[in-house]
């Protein structure tokens, strides 16, 4: 009984997540799973096809929700080895094909241009300033197309959630400057900022 709990943790969640973007799109967010459901949506759509990269999955919802729409090869990856030994072990049972990878975002251990696009979705408010903008170079350093981040818009950062920064759209557009690629900022459930690499 223990061995299926965490499966059913994932499959219910997905079905949570996935019942949200049926809702009408202004209606209030319920729950945390809600509030998220319009930020994976909205990754899912700004991810292109082909291999992709997801730094910080922690749970691994996002990679999940990637691989099952059958247009992505998909790594998770995550400092945390536990959380990718459990991902990896639900993927399997849900018959998803995914891979993970125990790495910091900011020393991932894949070649240069090695996938299509590289999400980091709420990681960087979980890094201090310095730590983010090495994560942003890892990434560029990795992507072929595309670099998709997306950070909460806080007054303070939310110690509870483990943020220990805040960001606004003004520093999405200097993190994009930086990146010397064009670039877009954007708001939807908070701050997105998608670098196009190459062409």
């Amino acid at each position: 009984m223990a061995r299926r709990r965490p499966r059913s943790v994932y499959d219910n969640t997905l079905a949570r997540i996935e019942e949200c973007w049926s809702r009408p799109v202004d209606e209030p967010a319920p729950s945390s799973i809600a509030g998220f459901a319009p930020v994976y949506r909205r990754a899912m759509q700004l991810v292109p096809p082909g291999r992709v990269l997801d730094m910080g999955s922690c749970f691994g919802f996002l990679p999940l929700l990637l691989a099952q729409r059958g247009q992505n090869t998909v790594i998770a990856s995550d400092l945390v080895p536990g959380s990718m030994q459990l991902l990896s072990a639900v993927a399997e049972a849900r018959g998803t094909r995914l891979h993970t990878l125990v790495c910091d975002a900011a020393r991932v251990p894949l070649p240069d241009r090695s996938v299509d696009a590289v999400t980091a979705v709420h990681l960087l408010e979980h890094l201090d300033v310095m730590q983010g903008e090495v994560v942003l170079v890892e990434a560029l350093r990795l992507a072929r197309h595309r670099v998709v981040i997306a950070v909460p818009f806080e007054d303070e950062p939310t110690a509870a959630y483990g943020h220990v920064c805040t960001f606004t759209r003004q520093d999405l557009v200097e993190l994009g400057r930086a990146a010397g690629h064009r670039f877009e900022v954007d708001e939807h459930h908070g701050g997105w900022l998608v670098v196009h690499v190459g062409r």
